[in-house]
């Protein structure tokens, strides 16, 4: 290994913060043995940072501990290359550990791995499958802080500014930025399937395949989004996962599928109807029953709340139907071996790691419970918001549902539920307690 990382080369090792944002250090190839075999320290309170990366003295992290340090050690056994790095790079995904060794549960990713590991101890094994939206922007967007739809210089050089769903004209025109994509997946071990121009100018959708690794499934998804990004810009592009970067066009989702297997490896959703059987109509119970305390986890900032409007192809409500995309649980059409559950309420800027485990967490309690669905919706889900109670739709309702919520706390654990409601508090607190520029232009 050592003879492999001479010179010049670097790798980045770095932890996922509860935002999702990629914290860590950059370290020369002459430290990599070390560090894949005794991690890296940094303060526990990284974690809990709030979006702009600042400590949250609310969190019980900070000064209480002396903000001490937790060890971040490598979740995969090899570095995993960066192809669009412009010099030769690696990187390491980690997770936090207390200093003794045992699991430090406000980290994320081992938020998701106790669930799956409550699934295996029931005889359960997840299989997930995601699905994240994304805009490609102008170059020039990311500096000026305001989103413009993509120049195509391919062909005939037009900008994307108009919707065009499922285009296949709009992805030949990005033919090399797509194709590099793809090579960078490839190189990553990334599963990605089909690529789709969604409903936005310039939005596409790619979908990763089914595996029965859940917390691999999130893994790959933190890694896409940076991939994104990056092999964007070396195409003077810009990209986004923001849920709602035009007011007036479609916002990005995070779509979840995932099915359960039983220990001889057998779908335990499907029963050979088309209903699927008791075991799938639990978990979508307990899915409905946890929705609105879960609403923090799938809409973790301000702007994920302008998804959530009637006809916007985001969910308002608390719903389940048979292949039925206005309802926020949709039962795919699908052979009966393929039978599964698919969760529509999630934004594209929402953490992977937080998101699988409020949504098997909430299928679990569901199933640990022997919950029963309501009766599911069919025709347009929409049209009968009005007689149902609406999930939060704002984000301080949707931060108190959370942090007073006794599934949250059972199931994601308190130590969670507590530095993850700091960090959304004090992020409100900075916001709302800023004037808008819509503030000024009607009042001032």
């Amino acid at each position: 290994m050592s003879d492999m990382y001479e010179g010049n080369h670097e790798f980045d090792l770095f932890i996922t913060d509860l935002n999702g944002n990629l914290r860590g250090k950059r370290i020369p190839a002459s430290g990599l043995k070390s560090v894949m075999t005794q991690g890296v320290k940094l303060p526990q309170s990284v974690i809990g940072f709030d979006h702009w990366g600042d400590d949250v003295l609310d969190n019980g992290l900070v000064f209480e501990t002396g903000d001490s340090d937790g060890i971040c050690l490598p979740v995969h056994d090899k570095p995993i290359p960066v192809p669009w790095a412009e010099s030769e790079r690696d990187q390491v995904l980690a997770m936090m550990y207390n200093p003794d060794g045992s699991a430090f549960y406000p980290d994320p990713r081992q938020v998701l791995t106790r669930i799956v590991e409550r699934f295996k101890a029931l005889g359960y094994t997840p299989v997930v499958a995601t699905e994240l939206e994304f805009y490609l922007l102008d170059g020039e967007s990311e500096a000026k802080r305001c989103p413009s739809p993509p120049v195509i210089t391919e062909g005939n050089g037009v900008r994307l500014s108009k919707t065009d769903c499922y285009s296949i004209e709009e992805m030949d025109g990005l033919e090399s930025f797509f194709a590099e994509v793809r090579e960078a997946c490839k190189t990553q071990g990334i599963p990605a399937d089909t690529i789709i121009s969604e409903l936005g100018p310039g939005q596409f959708e790619i979908n990763m395949k089914h595996t029965d690794d859940a917390v691999q499934a999130a893994d790959h998804a933190i890694m896409f989004k940076r991939l994104i990004k990056g092999v964007a810009r070396q195409h003077d592009f810009g990209a986004s996962f923001m849920a709602k970067p035009y007011a007036d066009k479609s916002g990005n989702g995070f779509h979840v599928h995932f099915s359960l297997l039983d220990q001889q490896g057998n779908n335990a959703f499907n029963n050979q109807t088309d209903e699927g059987s008791p075991l799938l109509k639990q978990a979508v119970a307990g899915l409905l029953n946890h929705m609105a305390d879960s609403m923090l986890v799938f809409a973790p900032h301000l702007n994920s709340y302008r998804r959530f409007q009637n006809g916007a192809h985001a969910p308002t409500f608390a719903s389940w139907g048979y292949e039925n995309r206005t309802v926020a649980v949709r039962i795919p059409e699908s052979e009966h071996l393929a039978r599964r559950i698919e969760h529509r309420v999630a934004g594209a800027d929402a953490n992977p790691y937080l998101v699988l485990a409020a949504v098997l967490g909430a299928a679990l309690h569901g199933i640990e419970k022997k919950m029963s669905p309501p009766a599911p919706i069919e025709g347009d889900a929409y049209a009968m918001s009005e007689r149902f109670e609406h999930l939060p739709n704002r984000w301080e309702l949707a931060t108190e549902a959370f942090r007073d919520s006794s599934f949250m706390q059972a199931y994601l654990g308190e130590e969670f539920v507590r530095v993850f409601s700091a960090a959304k508090e004090q992020e409100q607190n900075k916001i709302y307690g800023r004037i808008s520029n819509v503030e000024y232009e009607a009042y001032l």
